[in-house]
């Protein structure tokens, strides 16, 4: 089989396709055969600069059939379509440290490959309605998503959420923010890509560039409460603007890092405004579980903005890298 593998030092031109052996089942183990991958920013963090054990095969989000199970198996069976999970062994209740260290995509081999080998428990049937590209998208993106709004928000219906650009994890926000029946309100230094997100069902629009202090903003357009749910995606360049959109009691999510680690907090503002701040890791394999039977009751479909082939993975990262995208990047594998 083929796979990509980072291999002597970090950087895209260290990703090679490499032939390895397809892998066979183990007790409880189950083979995928992958149909196709989704990127996050997540994988392009970690093949340019990354922290695991190299070599490792990238990328945590994928789609595939279920080719071969070992004795024992009963979750899955041959021919069963499935997504793996981010965190391998994150079931259900709260994450744990043991938890967080079983994720795909770095430290455990990912999903850029034609085939995998994984435990039964790690992963979840998928709704027959999404394409193979589509569930490929759904456990990182979407799953933070879920777990940002319906999860740990507790959303309700309207409600006001705020977006933050037009990456994978926002426009699913935006989607379940407007089937829960909120008010969502979108930011992106794109006037194009505003209008985009326009016809997804964004009700109001921030270009931040035109409007830097867009936190003030949203008050205005609230008419001075601020917003219940803050899809926090760009870390210390975004967080303090954030603070000030939340409404009184408000929740923010802390998701990204796409501006920075590190910012000076207003603690002053966090207690007098008695907001929540909640970061958020993905999800378990429960709360996924949930969040698809959900979509599939709201026929929500992901938005993907390219599809390349499996050996383009490089061309795939760098489009990410030059942020040329809009929802999704998936790879076709098989």
């Amino acid at each position: 089989m083929k796979a990509f593998e980072l291999q002597n030092a970090v950087g895209l031109e260290n990703l090679k396709l490499v032939e390895r052996d397809v892998p066979k089942p183990g007790p409880n183990e189950v083979v995928l055969r992958m149909k196709a991958a989704s990127l996050n920013y997540r994988d392009l963090a970690n093949v340019t600069g990354g922290r695991y054990k190299l070599p490792y095969v990238p990328l945590s989000d994928g789609c595939g059939v279920v080719e071969e199970v070992g004795a024992g198996v009963t979750r899955v069976k041959k021919g069963d379509r499935v997504a793996p999970s981010f965190f391998q062994k994150w079931l259900s209740g709260p994450v744990d440290p043991v938890s967080q260290g079983t994720s795909l995509g770095g430290p455990i081999d990912g999903c850029l490959s034609e085939y995998m080998c994984l435990h039964e428990d790690g992963m979840s049937k998928v709704p027959d309605y999404l394409t193979d590209e589509e569930v490929a998208t759904l456990p990182c993106a979407g799953l933070t998503a879920w777990r940002a709004l319906v999860v740990e928000g507790d959303i309700k219906p309207g409600d006001i959420v705020v977006v933050q650009g037009t990456g994978g994890v926002s426009i699913f926000a935006l989607q379940f923010a407007k089937a829960a029946g909120a008010t969502v309100i979108a930011t992106s230094s794109s006037d194009e890509k505003l209008d985009r997100v326009k016809k997804l069902g964004a009700d109001h629009l921030i270009n931040y560039k035109a409007t830097p202090e867009w936190g003030t903003e949203v008050r205005k357009l609230t008419g001075g409460r601020g917003a219940d749910h803050i899809v926090e995606v760009g870390g210390a360049g975004t967080f303090n603007q954030s603070l000030i959109a939340a409404k009184t009691g408000g929740h923010v999510s802390v998701i990204g890092i796409l501006a920075g680690f590190n910012q000076d907090v207003p603690i002053a503002l966090i207690m007098g405004s008695n907001l929540k701040i909640k970061g958020i890791t993905v999800g378990s394999r429960l709360m996924a579980e949930q969040m698809c039977a959900g979509m599939a009751a709201s026929r929500i479909r992901p938005v993907i903005s390219d599809t390349l082939p499996f050996t383009d993975a490089v061309k795939a990262l760098e489009l990410m890298k030059n942020h040329g995208h809009f929802g999704k990047i998936c790879l076709k594998i098989s």
